[in-house]
Order: structure tokens, then C-alpha cells, then sequence
């Protein structure tokens, strides 16, 4: 009992960033886009769907765009004469071709209506139709950047997770933010809490629980190589990797007490960060690696502290909420998820909250459900989240500076654990 509670303490888990306590965008006014599809019939119609509702559905994410989703036809590729009665001040052209085996070109152009000016013409190609996904947020990356607009380079990003498939049985799957994309890497029993490796994310740790002692293990995904790094008796997991990916913050507990420790891998050594008679999950590196952020029951239930890495004092960072129980950092900022009392806002119910180290003010960010997990995007301006919603699970957005959500659903299965 007491192993599967450490397990649920780590499930809510951390590690992240934010922007701004008070980044509500001060934006006049958002232009308004309209998308002009200009696909022949050689593309499946299924896909020509798909593909309009996910370059919609992203120009809508990045909150920066009165976004037109009404669907226009242009078979010659040229007139902009038939967006009636709407009149966008910005229109997409695309128009989707075949390309060598699987693959698809997008021929794309961003017109100013008003001044004729083209804004933006480009190819772009993948090589299987069924990364769709990841062709239509780079079109709205580039569209974005070329405006002038904040970054959201984060929409291309892969996300990691692990999903429980059937009692004691869970697989690590690679994913576009939508989910719309899937791709299966490990399966077979339970394998849970991926972490990327680094920022290039062409490699991932996760803990494997299928062994004599839980293990974790590296995986290369150009080769395929998976490696054992550690194992350890009751439990061990990667909660997070500093940015030159040489140093993890991994949670053991070869004595049956999970305590944080500190594992470097080009001299293969393991440093124990925290001695506590208690339970020290879930750590994440900070202030250039010199300090973690990490859970902790020291006060009788789980709430968040930081540590100095070699010192022995510990500082409670939150003082809101009597069950705290996964936190992120970024820079000065903290998002973290509270258990709710019932009597609030129903039995069960996780809330996220954004909190400033520099001041008092603390901000709700959801309202509704179990929201766990929080990521920051690598810019803090983004956060993604484990949401769960009568009975669903669904990855989270957050885009702080419009005070926005979105969700997508997952359709088959029960989401363990995130990264990005």
C-alpha cells in the first residue's frame, strides 16, 4: 500500500515554467484569418478534413488570430473572391499534393488582403500523410513568426507520455500536442514516467517496473538502443534533466523512503540530494542547477520546498492548499496542482495555480476536474497538463498570456504521466 501511494504522489507530478504573473495580452485587436483550400482530388477527402480543422484548430491555439472557421473552396488557387460574407484582413492559401510514396507537399501563401501583399510563400513536405499534424503546425509557426507575433515554436514539439492500457499494463507513446498524432514506442507491461533526454528529443528515459526492482532505462530513438541506467528497490524515476542533459534528478527509495538524488552521467555518479524520514519526490532542477524544487510531506501532508543542492536547510514555497502535490518552475514562477476541499468545488478536484517567488499573489488557472502534471513550454508562456473530466483524460493547454484552455482528449486508454 505504501509503495502504490508513492507511485500516486509521483503520478501528480512536476517540473516547468511560466511568464508573467499578470501576462494577459494587451492586444488592440487580433486580425482575422480565413483559409482557402485550393486541394485537388487526388487528396483523400478524409484528409483534406482533417487537415483543415487541425490549421484552424491550431491558428485558434495560438491565440493570436480572429480565426475564420467557416470552410472556402478555391479551385482555381488564385481568387480571393470567395470569402462572402466574411471579409479577413489575412487568408491562407494552401492547396495539399500528393508527394513520392506516402508523402504530402503543402503549397502555401499568406496574402494581406487589404494591401494585396503576399506575406508568406513557401513548400512544405513530409514524408508520411499521417504526420499531418506536424505539417500544419509548422505552416501556422511560420505564419505566426512571419507576423511578428510571440513565438509558439512549442506547437512542434513531441510529447511523451505514458498511458495505462489494462491493469498493470501501460505504454510510452510519442505524440503531436493535439494527440492527433500517435506513435508507440514501448510496450509490455508497465512502463511509466518518460522523460525526454534532451532538447533535441531524439532520446527519452522512462522507469520499467516489470523486473525484480523498478529500472530506468535510456532509449535512443534513431537506433532503437535501449540502456539500463539504474535500478532500484521500491522505486525510481527521471523527474528531470538539466539543459545540457549531463545531470538528472531521479526519485529512489532502496530503503522503502523515496528521497531525491542527483545521478551524472559522464562519471556515472549518484548523489543523494535529500535525507528526510519522510517522502522527497518529484525534484526539478532550478537557478542553473544550483537549487530543486521538489514534493514533500515534511509538513504531515504533501506540499512543495526548495534546497540548495549540498545544503541541508529546505524552504517552503507554498503556503495555500493541504495537499500540493506536482510543481514546475520557471524562473521566478512556479505552477503547481492543489487538492481542492470538497465542499468547494466537488469530491476529487485538482486545480493548478501559478505563483510568483518574488510576491504573495497567487493565481487559479483551472477550475473544474483532476489537473495534474503541469509543463511548462520552453518559453514559459505555455503550460501542458494531465486533464481529467468525468471519467476522460485529455492533455491540457494553458496559454497564459490570453488567459486561454484547450483540450484533446484521449480516445483509448488513461494518461499516466507527461513531458514535452
Amino acid at each position: 500500500m505504501k509503495k502504490f501511494l508513492l507511485l500516486l504522489i509521483c503520478s501528480f507530478h512536476l517540473i516547468a515554467a511560466d511568464a508573467t504573473i499578470e501576462i494577459v495580452k494587451r492586444m488592440e485587436k487580433q486580425p482575422t484569418i480565413g483559409l482557402l483550400d485550393g486541394t485537388g482530388a487526388e487528396i483523400d477527402s478524409g484528409l483534406k478534413r482533417r487537415f483543415f480543422q487541425m490549421i484552424v484548430g491550431d491558428l485558434k491555439v495560438s491565440t493570436h488570430f480572429d480565426v475564420i472557421d467557416r470552410y472556402y473552396k478555391d479551385d482555381s488557387f488564385s481568387a480571393l473572391s470567395a470569402f462572402v460574407p466574411d471579409r479577413p484582413e489575412l487568408v491562407v492559401r494552401y492547396k495539399l499534393e500528393p508527394s513520392s510514396k506516402d508523402g504530402i507537399i503543402a503549397r502555401v501563401k499568406l496574402i494581406n488582403t487589404i494591401s494585396g501583399e503576399v506575406k508568406l510563400e513557401k513548400s512544405y513536405k513530409i514524408s508520411h500523410k499521417d504526420r499531418y499534424p506536424f505539417l500544419s503546425h509548422r505552416i501556422v509557426v511560420e505564419i505566426n513568426d512571419t507576423l511578428g507575433f510571440p513565438s509558439i515554436q512549442w506547437m512542434e514539439r513531441f510529447v511523451i507520455f505514458s498511458k495505462y492500457t489494462t491493469p498493470k499494463e501501460s505504454e510510452i507513446v510519442i505524440s503531436d500536442y493535439t494527440l492527433s498524432f500517435q506513435q508507440t514506442i514501448i510496450k509490455g507491461g508497465l512502463n511509466i514516467f518518460p522523460k525526454w533526454a534532451n532538447r533535441s528529443q531524439d532520446s527519452f528515459y522512462y522507469s520499467d517496473y516489470n523486473g525484480r526492482f523498478p529500472a530506468i532505462y535510456h532509449v535512443d530513438l534513431s537506433s532503437g538502443k535501449r540502456t539500463k541506467i539504474l535500478e532500484s528497490e521500491g522505486m525510481a524515476m527521471v523527474s528531470d534533466v538539466n539543459n545540457d542533459g549531463q545531470k538528472l534528478l531521479i526519485t529512489m527509495a532502496p530503503d522503502d523512503q523515496p528521497d531525491v538524488y542527483m545521478y551524472t552521467l559522464y562519471d556515472k555518479h549518484l548523489e543523494r540530494i535529500t535525507s528526510y524520514k519522510g517522502i522527497d519526490v518529484s525534484a526539478g532542477f532550478v537557478d542553473d542547477d544550483r537549487r530543486i524544487v521538489f514534493v514533500s510531506d515534511r509538513l504531515g501532508y504533501p506540499n512543495i520546498f526548495t534546497k540548495t543542492i549540498g545544503e541541508s536547510g529546505v524552504t517552503q514555497m507554498v503556503y495555500h492548499g493541504r495537499n500540493n502535490n506536482s510543481v514546475s518552475a520557471f524562473n521566478q514562477y512556479m505552477v503547481y496542482s492543489s487538492r481542492e476541499k470538497s465542499s468547494e468545488f466537488g469530491s476529487g478536484t485538482f486545480n493548478l495555480y501559478l505563483i510568483s517567488t518574488q510576491t504573495d499573489f497567487i493565481r487559479q488557472l483551472t477550475a473544474t476536474g483532476k489537473n495534474l502534471f503541469p509543463r511548462f513550454a520552453p518559453d514559459g508562456e505555455s503550460i501542458l497538463y494531465i486533464k481529467e473530466y468525468k471519467a476522460q483524460s485529455a492533455l491540457g493547454i494553458i496559454r497564459l498570456g490570453a488567459n486561454k484552455s484547450f483540450h484533446f482528449p484521449l480516445k483509448t486508454g488513461h494518461i499516466q504521466s507527461i513531458d514535452w
